[in-house]
Formats: C-alpha cells, structure tokens, sequence
C-alpha cells in the first residue's frame, strides 16, 4: 500500500488568528495579578510555547525583577489556570481562519493528503478551537503541548505524529509561522512553508524554511511539487 503524503499544521498564526482571544485571556490574567496589558500585536510575540512561557515572557519583558515575583509555583500555577479557564469560555469571540485555510484544507482532502496538528496549545483548547471553527473534521489527529511528553521544537512531537498516522518523514511537510514549528521540522528532516507574518519576535530572514507564503491562497502550487 502506498503511503499518504502528510501534512503538519501549526494551529495559532498558522490555522488561525487567535491573537484578539489569546489577548483578552492574556490581560484578565494580567489585571488579576497587577502587571501591564498587551496590545493583540504585541501577544502575537509571545505566542508559541504554550500559556504558562508566554505569561512569562510577558512579565519577564517588563523587567527582571518583575519576574522574580512569580518564582514561587504555586502562583505560576494559578496565573496558567486562571488563562486557561477564561481562555476556554472565550476561544472563539474573535479568532479567525487565515486567508485560504479552508480552501486548501478542502483541496488536500480531495488529494487524499493525510493533515495533522502539532501545536503548543493545551489539547483540549487546541481541540474546542478546531471544532467551533469548523475546521475539526480535516484532521486525523491533533496533538497539543501536553499530549506527549515533549512538544516543538522538540521533533519528536512532529514524528510521533507522522508515526500514528503510519505516514514516512520524507512524504511529510510543516506549515507554521514561527522559528518553533521550523527548528522541530528541521531537527526532524522536514520540509517548512513559513508563514511571513507569524507569531514571532524574529525576522523571517532568522527562521529556517523551504517556502515563505503570505497565507494559504495559491499554497497547493507548492504542494503540489512534493506529491
């Protein structure tokens, strides 16, 4: 039996802008334990390794000994339940598909590409979001930042993925926005689509990829070249 060609989905950046929703969860935290908010430009900095790094990030940015008030655990803990279960209540309000994501989901489904996530966000959330968006049912398996053991850039988290879908690391390509999807995918041999305005404090000129898109219209013609 031939195997399928694959394809790995980063979610936030990549799929979908979910910067105005990661925002609002983002800045109820804030507010909460006294520090600044930030602009939706400003989050789509922080975003990609997960809630608990981007809180950090966020508070680190202010000075370092602003993050040395959330040392202790216990607090750090209740900063990422508090994003995370205000995050979840409101997931959708304003996130949306990128450019051409559902037409290009729709065009590898009829060539019978298997699609896969590997994401940062928790599972669940990665999940909720997919299916209130309407965009669930594309793919054959969603991995977030708890589902193993390790996450991007650790290339694991890509080619365990590959292996439950019984799909070969050489049919296998990586769409994301950000120097974590690429360093996983390079680590693993795997070709990167880089999404130019991605969620990343980096210039484009600084992350590895094959192909730099805009968003996903036209994106098959690229595609097309490793079926």
């Amino acid at each position: 039996m031939k195997q399928k060609f694959t394809i790995l989905f980063d979610l936030d950046g990549t799929l979908v802008d979910t910067a105005p929703d990661l925002m609002r969860a983002h800045n109820h935290v804030m507010k909460k334990f006294g520090y600044p908010t930030k602009s939706t430009d400003e989050i789509r900095n922080l975003v990609g390794q997960g809630a608990g790094a981007m809180l950090g990030r966020s508070i680190w940015g202010q000075a370092k000994k602003e993050f040395g008030k959330v040392q202790d655990d216990k607090i750090k803990k209740e900063m990422v339940k508090d994003f995370v279960d205000f995050y979840g209540k409101n997931i959708v309000n304003e996130s949306t598909l990128i450019n051409g994501v559902r037409e290009f989901l729709i065009w590898s489904k009829k060539n019978d590409i298997s699609m896969a996530v590997c994401t940062n966000k928790q599972e669940h959330l990665a999940i909720d979001l997919l299916k209130k968006i309407g965009i669930y049912n594309f793919f054959e398996y969603v991995a977030g930042h708890n589902t193993f053991d390790y996450c991007k850039p650790d290339p694991r988290h890509l080619t365990s993925v590959i292996e439950i879908l019984d799909g070969d690391i050489k049919k296998t390509l990586m769409i994301g926005d950000s120097e974590t999807d690429a360093n996983a995918a390079k680590s693993a041999g795997i070709p990167v689509i880089l999404l130019e305005d991605g969620y990343t404090e980096k210039n484009i000129t600084e992350i590895y990829h094959n192909h730099l898109v805009k968003d996903f219209v036209g994106i098959e013609k690229i595609v097309s070249k490793y079926l």
